[in-house]
C-alpha cells in the first residue's frame, strides 16, 4: 500500500471517526480491494493509537468491507467473480423492487429534493471528482439510498442501506470510474427519477434494473480481464 498523505486532525479521533475516515479511503480508491492495511501507517496518518484504530477496523469488518486473514493481517475485501456477480444480481432485483415502490410512495417534495441533489452531485463531480460526493460518508446525498428509503419498505432499506451499504458502495464507485460510465450513470439516474416522478412503477423498475445491469457488466468484464478468480 502506498503511503497516503498525512491528514492532520485537530484532536485524537474517535473510533467512529476513524472508521469513517478509513471507509472514505476505500470509497475514494486510496485503498483498493485486496489491499492490506498497515496499522502503523494509518495510526500515523490519523494521529491515534493502535487501540482505537483496531476498534475502528473491527467496525469495518462488521460492515464486510474489511476482512481478517489468519497470519496475514487485515485487508480490504476482494470479492471473487462469482461472489461479485451474485451480490450485484441480488442488488439489481432488490433495488428494482425498491424503485417500483418509490414510484408509488415518494412524495413530490422528496422527488424534487432528490433532483436537486443530483444536480449538486453533478457539479461536485465535475469540479472535484467522484470522491467529493461521498467525502462526508453520508447516505443523505446518495441517489440510490434515498430512492430505497423512499420505497417506505423498512426491510429493503435495512438490507440495502444497512449491512451491505458499504460493500456495495465500494463496487458502485469502482464501476463509475470505468470509462465514460460516470456521465452515463448520471443520465440514467435522471431517467429513473423521471419515471418515479411520473408515478410509473413498471418503467421505474425497468430503468433501475437496466442501470444496475450495465454497471455489473462493466465490473465483471474488468474482473475477468484481470484474471480475477471465480
Amino acid at each position: 500500500m502506498n503511503s497516503p498523505p498525512i491528514l492532520e486532525l485537530q484532536a485524537p479521533a474517535s473510533v467512529a471517526e476513524l472508521a469513517r475516515q478509513i471507509q472514505l479511503m476505500i470509497f475514494k480508491g486510496e485503498l483498493a480491494p485486496g489491499d492490506k492495511l498497515g496499522e502503523q501507517v494509518l495510526a500515523d496518518r490519523f494521529g491515534t493509537g493502535r487501540g482505537p484504530l483496531r476498534e475502528a477496523i473491527r467496525t469495518l469488518e462488521g460492515r464486510r468491507i474489511l476482512e481478517r486473514i489468519p497470519n496475514a493481517g487485515v485487508r480490504v475485501v476482494k470479492l471473487s467473480v462469482d461472489d461479485l456477480e451474485q451480490i450485484l444480481m441480488t442488488r439489481e432485483a432488490l433495488e428494482g423492487m425498491a424503485c417500483r415502490l418509490a414510484a408509488e410512495n415518494m412524495t413530490l417534495r422528496e422527488v424534487k429534493d432528490l433532483r436537486a441533489c443530483l444536480a449538486t452531485n453533478a457539479k461536485l463531480m465535475t469540479k472535484e471528482g467522484l470522491g467529493a460526493v461521498f467525502r462526508d460518508g453520508s447516505q443523505d446525498n446518495d441517489f440510490h439510498s434515498r430512492l430505497v428509503k423512499g420505497s417506505r419498505n423498512v426491510w429493503l432499506a435495512n438490507f440495502l442501506c444497512g449491512d451491505l451499504y458499504a460493500l456495495l458502495q465500494v463496487y458502485r464507485m469502482k464501476s463509475a470510474r470505468t470509462g465514460d460510465r460516470l456521465s452515463a450513470a448520471h443520465d440514467e439516474h435522471l431517467e429513473i427519477l423521471d419515471a418515479v416522478q411520473a408515478r410509473d412503477p413498471d418503467e421505474a423498475e425497468l430503468r433501475m434494473r437496466a442501470h444496475i445491469q450495465r454497471g455489473r457488466e462493466r465490473l465483471l468484464d474488468e474482473a475477468n480481464s484481470q484474471g480475477q478468480t471465480r
